[in-house]
């Protein structure tokens, strides 16, 4: 009898790998030993288990024949080897005051925090909503066995009324989105500044729900579109909820409220056949924008890389407007919020953010759900850029003008806490869908200013959550209900969830000793008194201030500080996006408008577009205040590179028969131990047998799982396994994706010849060496895999790129 082989460490790293992932399997269970101190792979083993313990629906047969009508069995069950396979995310015992911790076992559970609405149906009968035992769940109640359906088949029509409702009106804007709970912890108590709840001491932890979104797009559209990006906070604090909700961009398209309705028309789809989706490139938004010169300086982030983010966790956040911080004393101070990644800023290059979307239109969602699911919490930290009304009148821009921002060498951003998102939501609908944000909600400590985009949101968040969801109640569907007690004189509307006692409900009264008592200055939330943005004028008019006349200072700040890539990433952005326009005059007018913030951009879309260069539009303000800053590195993706560690970063690891397996299981082993994830992929599921005997699973092949989901790429030795890769034509397809979107390549031994075969060079267009493209053979294994991780590290090696491409 054979020995049973002994798994290699390469192996239950692999399959570790494979655990941590929503897409794709390999073709065989994970040993029983990989799941020791490692949940996922536990929960996929647990989970196996419990599938194979009912191979059949036994019951079936005792559907049929009037004979059986009475002998209707108990649901087949089977008890789970433990917890986890009935479990909806790994990390539901991470606590917080909102959330709470795992639901209790077969109860529905009606508590405090989220527990009171989480339900676990272990063992527990099928019932009706109003908890009557179902017996029969297989067939409607018949005049007889081929007779008709009977009218009084109440759990019929109950299962199918509620199917036919399942669905709600989805968001105007910001329809696609995923978010997660987790915490926000302040560094240093800001109680010089503001008393809001989450920064009155240092250490101080606020439960917190974030909701991350794509704008343009339908709740069903792709992910990785070119657009601006939603970064809603909810931080539920012990004196009510504060929703920062942001965008992953500073400033925004329009001056005031007044031209939101025309800015998201313009978007949109075009309602004569509702195309595009989820894009910008096309006829009425670039004409609404090309009239409309105050939204240059956001059209400028929107071309730029910042529109096609690698991940939610590596993006930036701001809440775009200018709010108030007051302090115990009435004490009021401006400030902008910043969100800053610990992972850095990152984004795709355009050519690849395609491909996502057709390959894995899910593909941020999943980065999310996955992250936190592997215990890989994403992080930010939240900067505050805190000045005066005095200082603020000394800019040269208006601070109350959206289309603006501070540059950091004006205000610097100081750093103030930080917010960890540890738990996926248990189910899409009831949370991320049902969560309501409201630029409105805030907290005693903060405070509005005068900005005019700004009073539109209040007002419309509020108007929006009430026809999305049914009603003036949202507030107590549990997503959106407070730590803080609740109390006061509203009542009825649709789905009303509170019972109150008593009678009275109006205030002033004596009949309930005045209560609920209003909270008074000294408790209560408070507005400033005075404030110096509106000492101007006590008319109210239709007007907006002069410096929101300047419509391209800052627009020309943004791009004089992208790098030559990013600047290049731009203009080819502009190019393709105007090059859908089908009105010349729209793109010509564009061009014009353009040609105000970059005499360069604009020259060369003029050529790019295959038109004359237009005279620059004439200016609303022809002569603005000169900015105190002209350059400032920080608006660059690249300014924020990271630690360059590769925690998270996922890399292709091509497998096929008679690979040489000592390199390949170094390189697996190394990249688990840097906190990658490495997957094996090869042309079918399967597990590949190595030169030296070594097992190889792969769970990804060529085709389920395209070049481009990948941050790198590791090449086998062996001349059998290069024999067979070198036959599926997948395989250069998927490398020369990898070295046309600038990422590291690895190739050992023989498969250097892939890499001609591909036609990939060998050195940069500029004759310099690749450092993206690292050849070894197995002598050089470690030299070259510590090469390839610090590679790896730097995310892309923009050298690479050409316009056009040339390969």
């Amino acid at each position: 009898m054979a020995k049973k082989p002994t798994r290699s460490t390469a192996q239950l790293d692999a399959a570790h790998a494979a655990a941590r992932n929503t897409d794709s399997a390999p073709a065989d269970p994970a040993p029983p030993e990989a799941g020791k101190g490692d949940l996922p792979t536990q929960k996929s083993i647990d989970t196996q288990s419990l599938a194979s313990a009912i191979p059949v629906n036994s019951n079936k047969p005792l559907e049929h024949g009037e004979a059986n009508a009475p002998l209707t069995p108990e649901g087949l069950r089977a008890h789970p080897p433990s917890r986890l396979p009935g479990a909806s995310t790994l990390s539901e015992e991470n606590f917080s005051g909102k959330t709470g911790t795992v639901a209790p076992e077969g109860v529905n559970a009606s508590i405090d925090t989220l527990d009171r609405v989480r339900v676990d149906s272990s063992g527990q009968r099928l019932t009706t909503n109003q908890g009557v035992p179902v017996a029969d769940n297989q067939n409607s109640l018949k005049a007889g066995a081929r007779g008709p359906v009977l009218l009084e088949d109440f759990i019929l029509r109950e299962k199918i009324t509620h199917f036919d409702h399942e669905r709600i009106p989805e968001r105007i804007v910001h329809a696609r989105g995923s978010g997660a709970h987790g915490f926000f912890e302040c560094y240093e108590p800001l109680t010089q500044y503001t008393k809001a709840a989450p920064f009155e001491k240092a250490g101080k932890v606020t439960p917190v729900f974030v909701r991350f979104s794509t704008v343009a797009g339908e709740r069903g559209s792709k992910d990785t579109a070119r657009d601006v990006r939603g970064f809603a906070v909810k931080f539920y604090t012990d004196e009510g909820n504060w929703d920062l909700v942001g965008n992953n961009m500073p400033v925004f398209f329009i001056q005031d409220a007044m031209k939101f309705p025309d800015l998201v028309h313009a978007v949109k789809p075009e309602p004569h056949h509702q195309i595009p989706q989820a894009a910008s490139a096309h006829d009425t938004f670039w004409d609404f924008v090309s009239l409309m010169p105050e939204s240059t300086h956001m059209l400028m982030w929107l071309m730029s890389d910042r529109a096609i983010p690698r991940s939610y966790r590596t993006m930036q956040g701001f809440g775009v407007h200018t709010f108030r911080l007051v302090n115990d004393n009435g004490e009021s101070f401006l400030v902008k919020f910043h969100w800053q990644p610990k992972l850095g800023t990152h984004s795709m290059v355009w050519e690849e953010a395609v491909k996502i979307s057709g390959a894995d239109p899910d593909f941020h969602r999943r980065d999310l759900w996955e992250a936190i699911e592997a215990g890989e919490y994403p992080e930010w930290e939240l900067g505050l850029q805190i000045f005066t009304e005095e200082q603020a009148e000394s800019f040269s821009f208006d601070i109350l003008d959206a289309t603006k921002l501070i540059p950091e060498e004006l205000v610097p951003v100081q750093i103030v806490g930080r917010m960890v998102l540890n738990r996926n939501p248990d189910n899409f609908f009831a949370e991320t869908e049902q969560v309501a944000f409201c630029a409105a909600h805030i907290v005693p400590g903060l405070d509005f200013t005068n900005d005019p985009l700004l009073a539109g949101r209040i007002h419309s968040y509020v108007d929006t959550q009430i026809s999305r969801l049914g009603g003036p109640n949202f507030h107590e569907l549990p997503i959106n209900a407070p730590v803080a007690q609740v109390h006061n004189n509203q009542r009825d509307g649709m789905h009303r969830q509170a019972i109150h006692r008593g009678r009275v409900a109006y205030e002033p009264n004596s009949l309930a000793g005045g209560c609920p008592f209003q909270a008074g200055a000294g408790q209560g939330f408070a507005s400033v008194a005075r404030r110096l943005d509106a000492k101007e004028s006590a008319d109210k008019v239709r007007i907006k201030p002069e410096k929101f006349a300047d419509h391209y200072t800052q627009a020309r700040l943004f791009f004089e500080s992208q790098t030559p890539v990013e600047q290049a990433h731009i203009g080819n952005a502009f190019r393709f996006e105007l090059s859908k326009v089908t009105v010349p005059a729209i793109r010509e007018r564009m061009v014009a408008s353009l040609l105000n913030a970059s005499t360069e951009l604009g020259a060369r879309l003029a050529l790019d577009l295959g038109m004359e260069l237009p005279a620059p539009l004439p200016k609303a303000l022809e002569n603005p205040t000169p900015p105190e800053v002209n350059r400032s590195p920080a608006l660059s993706l690249m300014a924020r590179p990271g630690d360059g560690g590769i925690r998270t970063r996922k890399v292709a690891v091509l497998v096929a028969p008679g690979v040489e397996g000592s390199s390949l299981g170094k390189v697996v082993s190394a990249l688990v131990a840097a906190g990658a994830v490495p997957r094996l992929v090869g042309a079918r599921l399967g597990t590949y047998v190595g030169v030296g005997g070594e097992r190889f699973a792969a769970d990804a092949t060529l085709e389920n799982s395209p070049g481009f989901l990948f941050d790198a790429l590791v090449l086998p030795d062996g001349e059998e396994a290069l024999q067979a890769l070198d036959a599926d034509a997948h395989t250069l397809e998927f490398l020369r994706a990898q070295y046309w979107h600038c990422k590291t390549i690895l190739a050992f031994g023989a498969s250097e010849a892939l890499l001609a075969e591909a036609q990939i060079p060998m050195a940069l267009p500029d004759g310099e060496a690749d450092p993206g493209l690292i050849l070894a053979d197995a002598a050089s294994a470690d030299e070259a895999i510590a090469d390839f991780v610090a590679a790896l590290g730097r995310q892309r090696h923009f050298g690479r790129e050409t316009d056009p491409p040339k390969i």
